[in-house]
């Protein structure tokens, strides 16, 4: 029963459940025990012959099926998202949606240390934790994060290639911040805009006008008026250029040249 809280193993012994619960994630994802839960607390309701001990895909959308329109008759709040993780084996969703139902049937408060996105039942925060190198790839993020399960329950295929494509997103923007914290290890490279200087403009602009007053002030707090220094030290950092005048020469002095040229 790795990662219960210890009061809702108790809970779950003394229910007496037909099947031992050893691995959450394996156990109660076809929605039996779920069913055998409840039928502690609602006998005249939850039929167990009505539900399947099996590990198929159909045996396990039957079971979470009916455990559903219970849960909307009795009002129960139990989220769609913590049903289907555990019904498709997502990290720590079994583990959620019992202490989910202690809570509901006992009317009492698991104590255990609060996690951060309790309802995102992905691996990114596993995946920020291992070092650059030993981190998935996207065929490998997609693996991980999508089981073949999900593709089987969900006709609709635009949902299903919306699901993949969020995927891909969230690991390329985590290869981007890679690339940005570490750019030695990607061989990167500054670009020229990076190792230009910068100059000040030769023509005023409001900003530049603005920042002037700040760095050059009118007046010091001496009383001394520094306009002019400031004015010089602002013309001193502009490069002037020299307009250079170009004569185009017609045919016969490029006749006379071409054969002055030939002669030495």
């Amino acid at each position: 029963m790795s990662g219960l809280a210890r009061e809702v193993i108790k809970w779950l012994q003394s229910l007496d459940l037909s099947v031992s619960v050893k691995y959450p994630k394996r156990d109660f994802a076809n929605g039996f025990l779920v069913a055998e839960i409840f039928s502690w607390y609602f006998p005249q309701e939850i039929q167990m012959h009505s539900y399947y001990n099996a590990p198929s895909l159909p045996k396990k959308v039957g079971n979470w099926s009916q455990l559903e329109r219970f849960f909307k008759k009795h009002g129960l709040d139990i989220p769609k998202v913590l049903i289907d993780g555990a019904m498709h084996g997502k990290p720590n969703a079994a583990i959620l949606l019992i202490e989910r139902i202690y809570t509901i049937l006992t009317n009492r408060i698991v104590k255990r240390m609060p996690i951060k996105h309790e309802l995102d039942f992905s691996d990114n925060n596993y995946q920020s934790e291992l070092p650059p190198h030993a981190r998935s790839t996207a065929s490998q993020a997609l693996k991980n994060n999508l089981a073949i399960t999900e593709f089987n329950t969900d006709p609709d295929q635009i949902v299903r290639m919306q699901r993949a494509q969020a995927i891909l997103n969230n690991h390329i923007e985590n290869r981007r911040k890679e690339r940005q914290e570490n750019p030695e290890r990607f061989g990167i490279q500054p670009s020229i805009g990076q190792l230009t200087h910068r100059k000040l403009p030769s023509v005023k602009t409001g900003k530049s006008q603005q920042r002037d007053s700040l760095l050059y002030p009118a007046s010091s707090p001496d009383g001394k008026d520094h306009a002019a220094d400031r004015q010089s030290t602002i013309e001193s950092s502009q490069v002037h250029f020299t307009q250079i005048q170009v004569k185009q020469l017609n045919r016969n002095e490029q006749n006379s040249l071409r054969q002055s040229l030939y002669a030495a």
